[in-house]
């Protein structure tokens, strides 16, 4: 049975047990002697802090195969099977996902598939995380949702690819399990950061096109996302024409100029229904057809402008891009480099921040949701609250 006291709860934060869970959760798969470097834990302490976290159903061991040299292998540090989980459901513009992802990322079960736009889908995602919870019980630690588009708490208050306003999230929250919302390209980031291309930067920009821009500055992989939650909507940034109005209420964001509705337009076809099936569509034909060449160039060229400018604002390390964006840089590389490097300030050009592919793809969303739930739960209101449970 899990232990239910104070003193078990005590112990899980002693001893360097949380600094052991955080670093498993962050570099899977982490072996005991990679913990004990990294944390400076002596082999002894690392074995003792070990058992008392397989005690407590929160890690396990999973001693490798013997190669023949000398020595015992260290054992691997894995999530223990009856350990913590967190539901992550993932809304964009036209799919959702829903999956059961434990300790150090890892996704245990997922599902997935298409909406119509409407917030009719809440009710049908929200019997898909009961349904988990029912079958995972007090494992079930809390549940995550990304969602594309502008986050308030647990409310969307806007997502003009859907045409949602003020959407709250709260029916996807079981009895007395809390729910985490966040926008879907700036929990992207946050995985980006501390996993993928980012992984080693202390100050991370991360951006990425699905409709529109999106994305998220990461410090020391913590996502700065403003008072509210809503920062790195870079993507109403007035970076475009100012007599072009944008859905969200501002005019001339930035938005217009880099995804679908700006590549349709540069070939003057009518605004296209799904903006990122438009621009996928004119990125392939790029190729062989030289008038949307020139289109995807000039929403390049714009991603690479409105990237200068953020880099001259935030001062990063180094900018990651994701979704269309990286087809952007992949497509029309000298455009995207002609509009970064003119809008970056003198002194930057000699050495400006690189500019790396996104090394999760589509899965960083979903990826950077689920850590946002276990930074809360690796804490030490966290394990007290396993500990008790």
């Amino acid at each position: 049975m899990q232990p239910k006291t104070a003193h078990s709860a005590r112990a899980l934060r002693s001893q360097g047990a949380l600094a052991v869970l955080r670093y498993v959760h962050a570099h899977p798969p982490a072996t005991r002697a990679d913990a004990s470097r990294a944390l400076g834990l002596s082999s002894g302490s690392a074995t003792e802090i070990t058992s008392r976290l397989k005690a407590a159903r929160l890690l396990d061991e999973d001693a490798p195969p013997r190669t023949g040299g000398r020595g015992r292998p260290s054992p691997s540090l894995i999530p223990h099977p009856d350990g913590p989980l967190v539901c992550v459901v993932d809304i964009s513009h036209e799919a959702w996902r829903v999956a059961a992802v434990e300790l150090g990322g890892g996704v245990l079960t997922e599902s997935d598939g298409r909406h119509t736009g409407s917030p009719d889908v809440i009710g049908p995602l929200a019997e898909r995380v009961a349904a988990l919870h029912a079958r995972h019980g007090r494992r079930l630690r809390a549940v995550s949702a990304c969602v594309a588009g502008t986050v308030s708490g647990t409310t969307v208050v806007q997502a003009s690819g859907m045409g949602w306003r003020d959407v709250s999230l709260e029916p996807l929250k079981p009895a007395g399990i809390p729910l985490l919302v966040g926008n879907d390209a700036s929990l992207a980031g946050l995985a980006e950061a501390r996993r993928g291309a980012g992984a080693g930067s202390r100050v991370v920009l991360h951006l990425t096109v699905e409709v529109g821009v999106g994305g998220i500055l990461v410090v020391d992989g913590r996502p700065v996302d403003g008072a509210t939650g809503a920062g790195g909507e870079f993507g109403h940034m007035p970076f475009g024409d100012p007599a072009r109005a944008c859905p969200c209420g501002a005019r001339g964001c930035w938005d217009l100029e880099v995804d679908g509705r700006a590549m349709s337009r540069a070939l003057h076809r009518p605004a296209p229904r799904d903006p990122r099936t438009a621009a996928e569509e004119i990125i392939a034909s790029a190729a062989s057809d030289p008038a949307a060449r020139a289109a995807v160039a000039a929403a390049a060229r714009a991603l690479g402008r409105g990237m200068g400018a953020l880099v001259n604002a935030l001062d990063p390390d180094a900018v990651t891009l994701s979704g269309l964006a990286h087809q952007l840089i992949e497509t029309a590389p000298a455009a995207l480099n002609e509009g970064y490097t003119a809008a970056l300030m003198r002194y930057r050009r000699a050495a400006p921040p690189p500019v790396l592919p996104s090394a999760l793809g589509p899965g960083g969303p979903l990826a950077g949701a689920a850590d946002a739930a276990f930074d809360v739960l690796l804490t030490e209101e966290g394990l007290e609250a396993w500990s008790g449970a």
